[in-house]
C-alpha cells in the first residue's frame, strides 16, 4: 500500500509542474528566454522523477534495533580505540629475579626436636590408643594427620594410623596406605609417637573406640581436660571430624613436631611419586622454568562462596541452584564477599594478575584444576594470556593415569607433586592446598609462591579499563608485597602454621654475615619490589601484615559437613568450619 501511494505521488510530480506552466503561459510566451529555461527544468526533473530508486521501506521495530546495535559497535570499537588498557605479551623488565628469592639462600627448614623434647620410649603408655578420623580433601586431610600425631604426643597415647574420609563430597575411597607410604610414617615418626597399623583384639574381643569430637583449635591443655580423662577411663578414643582441631599456637618443639610429620613424614607412595615425577620431567622438557597454578573455580565451590563472576542471569541461576544444596546458608552478598577477599580470582584475573608481575606469554603454565565452571569460554581469556597451557591430563596418557583416575585424592597428590617442584607456585584462592604449599615451599627454601591478595586486587580489576596497562601493572605489584613467598614477609604467629611455619624456618647468620647483609622489612621491600616500593603509601604498608591471612575474618559459619553433602549446623561446637574448608583443596 506505501508502495503504491509513493509511485503516485512520484508520477504526480512532472504533472504539476506542466498545470504551473500552461498557468504562467502568458508570461512565458512575452519572455522566451525564460520559457526555454524552465522547459530545461522541466526536463530534467522529469527524468530524475522516473530514474531515480524507490525509498527503501522501514521495519521501524527492526531499524530501532540497528541503531542500538550499530551504537553498541560505535562504543565498542570507540572504546578499544581510546582506551590505553593494552595487555603486552611479554612481562617486561622490571629488575627482578622472576623464578627464585635472592634472599632465600639465607634461610633453611629445621625441624630436629631439641634436647628437653621427651622421646616415645621415655613416655610410652600402652593403655591410651588414640584413633583418628580426619575430614575433607588431600590436603585438609594433611593437616588433620599432622595435628593427629600432635595430639597423640600431647595425650600420651599410641597413635593407629588415621582414617582418611571417603563419604563426604570429595568420595574417594582411597585408605592411608593408597596415598601415603604407610611404614615410612611409621618408622620416621617412631622417636616421637608410638603409630600402629590397626588396633588389636584385646583377649579375643575387638576394642570399639569411643567417639567424641573437640573444638577447633584446641589447646594442650584443652586435650588434657576433655579428652585425656575419657581416654583414661575409655581407653581407646576416636576423634571425629579432626580438621583444624589444634591450636594455632604451640610450644617450639610441638610446633617442630607439626613440621617433621607435614615435611618428612608423609611421603607419597612409589606409584604415586613416580608419576608425579614423569609430570615434572614433562614440564621441564617443554622449558626450563614453569609456573603451576592452583586454579579452583568448580560449580560447587563458586556456589558455595556466594560470590558473582560476571555470568549474568544464567550463572545467578545455575549457581543459586546448587547453593541451595546447604539448607543453613545465609543469603549470598557478592559485593561483600569480594570487598573482603573471600572470591576467587577468575581464570582471566589470575592471568592478568601474573602478566602484571612479569611473566609474558611464552611461560609455561600447568593448571592443576578440577571442573571449570563454564568450561573452554571460561579458560579461554587464560589461554591468551598464556598459550603454552598444560595439566596432567595433556601431559600424560589416559593408560598412565589410569590407576589414579578414579581416586580424587590420589589425581590431587599428583597435582601436588607438580606444583610443589615447580619454579613458581600460584593460586586463584587462600584454600587449603595453597596454604599447605605455601608453608612447604617455605621450608623448603622459600621458593617463590604468588597468592593472591584478593581484597585489594578486585578494586583494581574492577576499575582496570580506566588506567593504562602500566599503571594497573604497578598496582598489582605493589598489592602483591607480602604475598610473594618472601623470607619474613609474615610476622610469626600469623596465620595457619602450615602456611608459615615459623618455628621451623632458621636463619643461616654465617651466609647473611659472609654477604654482609642485614635483612630488614625495608630490605626485603627491595628484593623483588623495586619497582613497586615507590608506589606504597601509609594505608598499603599498614595493610601488608592485616591481610597476610584472611583466616581470622572468615569464620563466618558455624557449619559442618555431612554425607549427604549438605549443610547442616554444628551440634554444640562453635565456628565448625571455615567457609574455604568445604572445597579447600
Amino acid at each position: 500500500m506505501r508502495r503504491k501511494k509513493r509511485e503516485t505521488k512520484r508520477r504526480n510530480i512532472p504533472a504539476a509542474v506542466l498545470h504551473w506552466i500552461l498557468f504562467t503561459r502568458h508570461y512565458l510566451v512575452q519572455f522566451p528566454l525564460l520559457t526555454a529555461f524552465f522547459g530545461f527544468l522541466l526536463l530534467l526533473f522529469a527524468a530524475f522523477a522516473f530514474l531515480s530508486p524507490l525509498p527503501p521501506i522501514i521495519n521501524h521495530h527492526n531499524h530501532s534495533s540497528q541503531l542500538k546495535n550499530g551504537a553498541k559497535a560505535e562504543e565498542s570499537t570507540l572504546s578499544k580505540e581510546t582506551s590505553s588498557f593494552r595487555v603486552p605479551r611479554s612481562g617486561g623488565r622490571l629488575g627482578r629475579h622472576l623464578w627464585s628469592s635472592r634472599s632465600s639462600k639465607f634461610y633453611y627448614g629445621c625441624s630436629n626436636a631439641s634436647e628437653s623434647f621427651e622421646t616415645a620410649d621415655m613416655r610410652k603408655n600402652s593403655d591410651r590408643y588414640l584413633l583418628i578420623a580426619t575430614s575433607g580433601g588431600l590436603n585438609q586431610q594433611r593437616t588433620g594427620i599432622t595435628d593427629g600425631v600432635v595430639a597423640a604426643y600431647i595425650l600420651n597415647a599410641t597413635l593407629v594410623v588415621p582414617k582418611l574420609d571417603q563419604k563426604s563430597f570429595w568420595n574417594d575411597s582411597s585408605d592411608f596406605a593408597q596415598i601415603f607410604d604407610v611404614d615410612w610414617f611409621i618408622s620416621f615418626l617412631s622417636k616421637d609417637v608410638t603409630i600402629i597399623k590397626q588396633l588389636h583384639a584385646k583377649g579375643g574381643k575387638a576394642l570399639n573406640p569411643y567417639r567424641m569430637r573437640v573444638p577447633r583449635k584446641c589447646t594442650p591443655t584443652c586435650y588434657l581436660t576433655k579428652v585425656l580423662p575419657v581416654l583414661n577411663k575409655k581407653h581407646v578414643v576416636q576423634l571425629g571430624k579432626f580438621d583444624y582441631r589444634l591450636s594455632n599456637r604451640l610450644d617450639p618443639d610441638l610446633q617442630k613436631l607439626r613440621c617433621r610429620v607435614n615435611y618428612h613424614a608423609l611421603k607419597f607412595t612409589d606409584s604415586i611419586l613416580e608419576m608425579g615425577k614423569k609430570l615434572v620431567e614433562r614440564m621441564r622438557m617443554k622449558s626450563e622454568h614453569f609456573i603451576a597454578l592452583h586454579l579452583r573455580f568448580e560449580p560447587d565451590m563458586l556456589a558455595f562462596s556466594g560470590c558473582y563472576f560476571g555470568g549474568g542471569e544464567k550463572e545467578r541461576m545455575e549457581l543459586g541452584k546448587i547453593r541451595r544444596r546447604w539448607k543453613s546458608l545465609h543469603t549470598s552478598n557478592p559485593d561483600k564477599e569480594r570487598r573482603q577477599g573471600r572470591c576467587p580470582l577468575t581464570p582471566e584475573e589470575v592471568g592478568l594478575m601474573l602478566r602484571a608481575l612479569g611473566f609474558g606469554s611464552d611461560v609455561h603454565l600447568y593448571v592443576a584444576s578440577g571442573e571449570v565452571y563454564g568450561g573452554e569460554e571460561t579458560l579461554a581469556p587464560l589461554k591468551a594470556l598464556f598459550p603454552n597451557f598444560h595439566s596432567k591430563e595433556t601431559l600424560a596418557s589416559m593408560r598412565e593415569l589410569a590407576p589414579f583416575s578414579s581416586f580424587s585424592s590420589q589425581m590431587a597428590a599428583l597435582d601436588f607433586i607438580v606444583c610443589d617442584e615447580s619454579d613458581v607456585f600460584s593460586t586463584n584462592n587462600n584454600g587449603n592446598m595453597a596454604k599447605i604449599l605455601a608453608g612447604r615451599r617455605r621450608y623448603f627454601g622459600h621458593k617463590p609462591t604468588i597468592r593472591p591478595n584478593a581484597k585489594k586486587l578486585y578494586k583494581l580489576f574492577m576499575s582496570r579499563h580506566n588506567k593504562t596497562w602500566e599503571e594497573f601493572a604497578s598496582r598489582v605489584r605493589t598489592h602483591q608485597i607480602g604475598f610473594m613467598g618472601e623470607p619474613n614477609e609474615v610476622k610469626p604467629g600469623r596465620g595457619e602454621f602450615h602456611e608459615n611455619p615459623s618455628s621451623c624456618i632458621c636463619e643461616d647468620s654465617a651466609a647473611k654475615a659472609s654477604a654482609g647483609l642485614t635483612l630488614t622489612p625495608q630490605n626485603r621491600l627491595d628484593e623483588g619490589h623495586k619497582d613497586a616500593k615507590e608506589n606504597i603509601n601509609k594505608n598499603e604498608t599498614s595493610d601488608v601484615t592485616d591481610e597476610l591471612s584472611i583466616e581470622d575474618d572468615q569464620d563466618l559459619t558455624d557449619l559442618d559437613y555431612v554425607d549427604n553433602g549438605t549443610a547442616v549446623k554444628g551440634k554444640g561446637l562453635p565456628g565448625e568450619m571455615l567457609l574455604e574448608e568445604f572445597f579447600s583443596d
